[in-house]
């Protein structure tokens, strides 16, 4: 099995947190961290470039430590730092969607729960953009519709599209580790909607109702127009992986192809977007 590497940046803040994960994920960085002060970032060995990274470091100020990482020793890494998180109620604040893995006890009172093992893909709910993503949905009626999940990571919103009553999702990530972690974790919550494809554009030659892409700038704004064309009347297009620096440029190429903003939410400095078509 391929070994990974791990990246470590100490004594930063949450500010700086952020910015570097959004940069690390451009440079193919596939699965994080986040702790009090600190980050870990993972990527395979033979996707790692040394001098891109030493790049980004000096551009941010920041200095990083590097060790190898089995890919069999993933498991033991993320058992030990994940706990559940649980996704409120926009409306009363009552607990909503409840993700946590195999081995936590059931998350109370939730009216949607996800077990998920998140490995090395992105989306565990822990970081803004997934909450954020999760928030957005409950806006949204899913009953019979069909959705695109464009850089599903874990699934995870992929699964909960199913959960409230989709009746087709097609899930798409460009990573062999993400298609297999999705499969995995649509399997252990029963869903049966899903078909996971592999590819790195949001071209899929249908319509879409709602349409999830929890990814980052650049590749948001390549795909806008293949998003926007892939959205029903009335869909919806929801958007994350963004900074708060990043929405003027999101707003100005979702225009161009008469894409509406609807509703907007923060956090920590991540924003999501959902426009309608």
């Amino acid at each position: 099995m391929a070994n990974y590497i791990q990246i470590e940046f100490q004594s930063i803040s949450a500010e700086e947190s952020d910015l570097l994960l959004a940069e690390l994920t451009i440079l193919g960085f596939e699965g994080f961290e986040e702790g009090e002060g600190s980050l870990k970032a993972f990527i395979p060995s033979a996707d790692f470039d040394e001098g891109a990274l030493k790049d980004l470091a000096a551009k941010n100020s920041v200095s990083f430590s590097q060790t190898i990482i089995e890919e069999t020793n993933w498991n033991a890494v993320w058992e030990s730092n994940f706990e559940p998180v649980v996704v409120d109620d926009i409306v009363n604040g009552a607990p909503w969607v409840g993700l946590r893995a195999d081995f936590h006890p059931p998350v109370p009172g939730v009216a949607h729960e996800i077990i998920i093992t998140p490995k090395m893909s992105f989306g565990t709910g822990h970081h803004a953009t997934t909450y954020m993503m999760i928030q957005q949905m409950q806006g949204i009626d899913f009953t019979h519709k069909t959705v695109f999940d464009f850089g599903t990571g874990t699934g995870v919103l992929a699964i909960l599209a199913e959960k409230m009553g989709a009746d087709r999702v097609i899930a798409v990530d460009y990573d062999d580790w993400s298609i297999d972690n999705a499969r995995e974790n649509g399997q252990r919550n029963n869903c049966t909607r899903i078909e996971l494809e592999k590819g790195d554009t949001a071209e899929r030659g249908m319509l879409f109702d709602i349409i999830l892409a929890n990814i980052n700038k650049n590749v948001i704004l390549d795909n806008m127009e293949v998003l926007a064309s892939g959205l029903t009347t009335n869909g919806s297009l929801v958007l994350s992986g963004l900074l708060v620096e990043d929405e003027a440029d999101i707003l100005a190429t979702a225009g161009k192809y008469l894409l509406k903003p609807c509703k907007r939410t923060e956090l920590n400095k991540w924003i999501s977007l959902r426009f309608s078509h």
